[in-house]
């Protein structure tokens, strides 16, 4: 696909991929999301992927404005049209990628641009950055999944307070919420998240399936979670992996692992 929305760098296993319209702010259009759901989509290829953008914002949300409608093809603007065709294929590509997520919250991440950052496995923000269940002000509720993942990240009492008072969350309360896992000096971002996506990068395969099992668990009962593990245990002792993990345990000496 010829990305024209976004850019990808592939460096030892770690795919970066960066939002690259700070023109406006990386507001999300159609395209845009098209083209993150097929770059997510062909995860199989990497190893770790390190989510960005480019300029002072991650993603100031969905891009609203008389162009965007325009390039998708309506003659009446109507987002919510869009969910099912462009959006919620983005956010669930991201769900079902084949490798683990990092996402660097370079600046601010609104409406589904919040969304799109809290997808992340490990999500790394500078300490400058905000996020911002911006959806009250324009008038629409929040997409993207909000309301699934943030009641289960936060609880109801918070998810409700930033979704229906629509405040900012500054980077160190979403670390003190568990919303992130970093919140770290801005000139400190991006070589903290690098870092974080090499380390997974040099994982096993099995990486992979953790975080699926985990996905798997937010909208299943307790059993039906143990033959989750179960299944994902039978594909994981079947890798190379596995093989090398227990080889070099029994050798006493540190693993190399291929991702495979």
């Amino acid at each position: 696909m010829d990305y024209r929305t976004i850019s990808l760098a592939e460096e030892d296993g770690v795919a970066t991929v960066t939002l690259e319209a700070p023109e406006r702010l990386n507001a999300i259009d159609p395209r845009m999301a098209v083209e993150l759901a097929h770059v997510f989509g062909a995860a199989s290829a990497w190893r770790a992927i390190l989510l960005t953008g480019a300029g002072r914002a991650f993603s100031s949300g969905a891009d609203l404005s008389p162009d965007a409608a325009k390039s998708a093809g309506d003659e009446i603007q109507d987002p919510s049209a869009w969910l099912d065709t462009v959006y919620n294929p983005m956010v669930v590509a991201i769900r079902d990628c084949a490798c683990p997520v990092v996402t660097a919250v370079n600046g601010p991440a609104v409406g589904i641009g919040c969304a799109l950052a809290l997808m992340g496995d490990i999500v790394v923000a500078k300490q400058s950055a905000y996020f911002l269940q911006a959806f009250r002000r324009v008038g629409l509720i929040p997409d993207g999944g909000s309301t699934f993942l943030l009641p289960r990240l936060v609880g109801k009492a918070r998810a409700m307070e930033l979704m229906l008072l629509g405040d900012r969350l500054d980077a160190q309360t979403a670390l003190d919420w568990g919303l992130i896992n970093r919140a770290v000096p801005d000139d400190a971002l991006m070589p903290t998240a690098r870092e974080i996506a090499r380390s997974l990068a040099k994982g096993p395969a099995s990486l992979g399936l953790i975080r699926s099992a985990i996905w798997a668990s937010l909208d299943v009962d307790w059993a039906r979670q143990l033959a989750n593990e179960r299944q994902a245990a039978r594909l994981a002792v079947h890798t190379s992996d596995y093989k090398e993990g227990v080889q070099a345990f029994l050798e006493k000496r540190p693993p190399e692992f291929t991702g495979h």
